[in-house]
């Protein structure tokens, strides 16, 4: 599917310089767009979905806005999700289970598709801290990304 046709079928749109002819790929493993990262089920164990399964609206739903109130990622397409999810790092969004694709959709990184499976969306968890002159690794904790 060409991004200028999801985001037909959609209403939503992306940046201008965004090429809308290109395919959007559809990817049956570990991504990320932006700040949020989708994760097979099996590659995060300690993650659970406690319930409140839903189908998705028709319309989607924005699973994240930036802190500003822009650039939402929206997940768009057929499947099943739910927002009830138990992280102990604090960073689960949303569980999905779809048997078709499904696509994440942000304003400034286009497009990508979600293959048929069970997914956690998360985000992004970036080092803080300072980093030690002569070593490869960032002390501190965790801090979650505002978009």
């Amino acid at each position: 599917m060409y991004l200028a046709e999801l985001l037909d079928r959609t209403g939503l749109d992306v940046l201008a310089h965004l090429d809308r002819q290109v395919d959007v790929p559809v990817i049956d493993g570990l991504q990320a767009q932006g700040d949020l990262m989708v994760v097979p089920v099996e590659m995060a164990t300690a993650v659970r979905a406690q319930g409140g399964w839903h189908a998705l609206p028709a319309e989607g739903a924005e699973l994240v806005r930036g802190g500003d109130g822009t650039n939402p990622h929206t997940l768009v397409g057929s499947c099943e999700l739910t927002t009830w999810v138990s992280d102990p790092e604090g960073l689960a969004v949303a569980a999905i289970d779809n048997a078709a694709p499904v696509y994440l959709v942000h304003p400034e990184h286009g497009a990508t598709g979600i293959a048929p499976g069970r997914w956690l969306v998360r985000r992004q968890r970036e080092a803080s801290g300072f980093r030690k002159a002569g070593t490869s690794f960032y002390q501190g904790g965790p801090v979650l990304i505002a978009d």
